[in-house]
């Protein structure tokens, strides 16, 4: 059970997608003036966690077992997987959701119709996914670096 528990390839990445959802409801409960806990388990929004998870996770295997890793490799082609979907796959979900919603308010204004409208914030923009990947990078060396330092002396 020890191991799990100083597993950093595990919880350096978990760490920094909760900061970033904590960073994200904080952020919304700023403009909105009212706090919102959907956003801690909710998908889009600057940045994105799961790009900064899954490239924190790429750091990690480079930094501990090499870039030339085969550890390395699989977190890269999983990093790249999930940065495709974020920007490609999910953002366009959301477009079709958002203009289904307006065709269904359209369709049926004034009749009744179901209360419950699509996700329409489910992917990111290129701009998200890029600050998701630099916050996470930067993150992920830092505590590294701090965590190598703080076992040599």
């Amino acid at each position: 059970m020890v191991a799990l528990w100083s597993n950093l390839a595990l919880w350096i990445p978990v760490s920094i997608a909760v900061l970033i959802q904590v960073f994200k409801f904080f952020w919304e409960w700023v403009f909105t003036g009212r706090p919102d806990f959907r956003v801690l388990s909710r998908s889009g929004g600057m940045p994105s966690s799961h790009t900064a998870l899954v490239c924190s996770l790429g750091t990690v295997m480079g930094y501990q077992y090499g870039l030339d890793s085969p550890f390395f490799a699989i977190a890269i082609i999983l990093t790249v997987i999930v940065m495709y979907d974020a920007t490609g796959v999910r953002q366009q979900s959301g477009k079709h959701a958002r203009v289904l919603n307006q065709i269904l308010r359209e369709l049926f204004s004034g009749q009744p119709i179901s209360e419950e409208e699509l996700k329409e914030l489910l992917g990111h923009t290129a701009f998200e996914v890029l600050v998701g990947a630099l916050v996470s990078i930067a993150y992920t060396l830092s505590l590294l670096a701090w965590l190598e330092s703080m076992s040599k002396g």
